[in-house]
């Protein structure tokens, strides 16, 4: 089933829309595009981000985990670089500061109407993407080809079975939060 899924672009192009209208939705619910919840995360008197964004992880790394035990999935991880790994954080840190948001809450914010997010956050984001593109070839062959790292999972560099990363890491994100909604953060 999963086969012919991944051989046909159109039903994957269908899908990621459909995860996309969902993330969007559930992003809008947990209340994420608000720029108060947004400040209070900033400012560490409001934890609703880190709640929301440390849940789907651990629920994401889970659900991928058990689909590849089954067999349903593989993981594709792309390789990655120290150089490559700071242009990102720089240009996702620039665009955070600017306006507060990151990709997945301007999304949200622009279908709650927000303008700050629709002018500036999409406007930021096409300019960022035109720019981006048209220094690419620099950056490949310059900084983003810096310290690429030979292990792409944390089980791959430390030679075990996934799961025993998985667990752990999972059953910590779980604490963590239950700390955290004790403390009433």
């Amino acid at each position: 089933m999963l086969t012919k899924l991944h051989t046909n672009k159109g039903s994957q192009l269908a899908l990621g829309l459909a995860a996309g209208f969902v993330f969007g939705f559930l992003l809008e619910k947990g209340g994420v595009a608000r720029y108060d919840v947004i400040v209070g995360q900033l400012l560490l008197t409001d934890f609703t981000v880190l709640k929301i964004m440390l849940s789907a992880a651990a629920a994401g790394m889970l659900g991928v985990h058990l689909l590849r035990s089954l067999g349903l999935a593989q993981l594709h991880p792309k390789p990655g670089s120290w150089g490559a790994t700071a242009v990102g954080g720089l240009i996702f840190g620039l665009g955070f500061a600017t306006l507060g948001y990151c990709p997945g809450t301007i999304s949200a914010a622009v279908g709650q109407g927000w303008l700050d997010a629709l002018v500036g956050g999409l406007a930021g984001i096409i300019l960022g993407a035109g720019i981006f593109s048209s220094v690419y070839p620099r950056l490949r062959a310059g900084i983003l080809a810096k310290g690429e790292f030979k292990h792409r999972t944390f089980p791959e560099l430390l030679k075990v079975n996934p799961w025993i990363v998985v667990i752990p890491a999972a059953a910590l994100i779980a604490a963590f939060l239950y700390w955290l909604e004790g403390r009433g953060l």
